[in-house]
């Protein structure tokens, strides 16, 4: 969900990345069908603003979102997703998961596909436990990391 106390970072026709300001970066999609140059953009920003946030934290916005196709989970998987966890330190995701039974469907052979790669990710049907569950990843880090 949009606030005006979240920075935004980039948007455009696939969707809106922003910094929240309860600490993690903000991947919201839009409804309808994604260029794929125009989907690259976005998904290029949110790994610039993970590595300069530092945090590795994402929420990922899908409520509005329409399946991916084959070669868009392609991408995502063998290439995006590898990139964010090396370039942009991305560690833990949080879905909000698609209304569209198909968008679900694309996102769960996503997430099979990528069960080897170095991140935790949870799935959410509402914005306020995915964003609780974020909040505990930041604190847990903060105990891990400053004790």
């Amino acid at each position: 969900m949009f606030s005006p106390s979240n920075r935004l970072y980039f948007e455009n026709a696939a969707g809106r990345v922003e910094e929240d300001r309860a600490g993690f970066v903000r991947l919201t999609y839009t409804l309808g069908r994604r260029e794929a140059s125009i989907w690259h953009g976005l998904l290029l920003h949110t790994k610039h603003l993970l590595a300069r946030q530092g945090q590795g934290l994402l929420l990922v916005d899908q409520r509005a979102m329409q399946a991916y196709s084959l070669e868009e989970q392609r991408w995502l998987v063998e290439e995006w997703l590898p990139q964010a966890i090396v370039e942009g330190g991305y560690r833990y995701g949080a879905i909000v998961q698609a209304r569209d039974a198909f968008a679900r469907l694309a996102m769960d052979t996503v997430r099979l596909q990528a069960q080897n790669l170095q991140l935790t990710y949870r799935y959410f049907t509402n914005e306020e436990e995915a964003v609780a569950w974020l909040r505990a990843q930041i604190k847990e880090f903060s105990l891990r990391y400053n004790s």
